[in-house]
């Protein structure tokens, strides 16, 4: 028989509540809620650095970096009212874009290539390819903002995707890698490499993204920043010494051969405290 034809009134069949509309949205709701504080409990056993490996790019540049620091200005050493802009932009090892990869390997190997091969590390190619490409690696990437327009300018619409995107992509002026990491069991921001084009020196770009460094590691809330700097590269320590840079207390020291002969280490290993 119908229902519609049925006089008698009838109750509605009582629910359950785990079968309602309303509770099947609040199931999934709770479901969500106990996932989110499972997961922000895992994140807050974690020690500082692996809870900032742990993050996302995004999360990475959302907490710990002002986009506003990321545009950088100088001035020309020749034209003191001449100044140039400069855009930075954030990657991991993964998400770096080929021609930004090659673009920072060949600044290592114009830079330092030879201060890499007179040391006893020396100087490999597929090494230093290797290490660019570690997990925790992160990179600044810095490009004139006149180049982007001299490049979009110069885009010819016959021309293939992948020839476009190669063609209208500026030249690196810049980068900085590093990685959030241990040493001797103290919490760092490590600077890995940090080069900036030969002919764009003197304009204080180097020394603007130094303090973009520090800044990350001090927003993250590490111990200090460090770096390796090559003893023969003496206008590199310099400068990291007007940073405020100075030897770490686990720097080598000289060593003293079997001849007797004292062998001074052909690195150094510097800090500055961010706290």
């Amino acid at each position: 028989m119908s229902s519609t034809k049925d006089s008698r009134v009838k109750r509605p069949a009582s629910r359950s509540p785990s079968r309602s509309g309303s509770g099947l949205r609040l199931s999934k709701h709770h479901r969500e809620r106990v996932a989110k504080e499972a997961a922000q409990k895992q994140a807050n056993d974690l020690h500082l650095v692996e809870r900032t490996n742990a993050l996302s790019l995004q999360d990475f540049i959302a907490n710990f970096i002002d986009p506003v620091a990321l545009q950088i200005r100088t001035t020309t050493a020749l034209a003191k009212d001449s100044t140039t802009e400069y855009q930075a932009q954030i990657h991991t090892a993964n998400t770096i874009p080929e021609p930004d990869f090659e673009g920072c390997f060949a600044l290592i190997e114009q830079t330092s290539s030879a201060d890499y091969s007179a040391s006893s590390i020396g100087w490999s190619p597929s090494k230093k390819r290797k290490e660019m490409r570690l997990p925790d690696m992160r990179y600044m990437v810095l490009r004139s903002t006149e180049d982007w327009g001299e490049a979009s300018a110069g885009h010819s619409q016959t021309e293939t995707r992948e020839e476009g995107v190669r063609q209208r992509t500026p030249p690196v002026a810049g980068f900085l890698s590093f990685m959030t990491t241990y040493e001797d069991g103290k919490e760092v921001l490590y600077c890995y490499e940090v080069h900036v084009n030969p002919a764009l020196q003197g304009q204080g770009l180097g020394a603007q993204v130094m303090r973009l460094f520090e800044e990350i590691g001090s927003r993250i809330g590490l111990e200090k920043t460090m770096l390796t700097v090559f003893t023969a590269n003496a206008a590199a320590v310099r400068f990291y010494e007007r940073l405020g840079y100075a030897v770490d207390e686990y720097s080598p020291g000289p060593r003293k051969l079997r001849n007797g002969t004292v062998k001074e280490p052909d690195y150094l290993i510097l800090s500055k405290a961010l706290r």
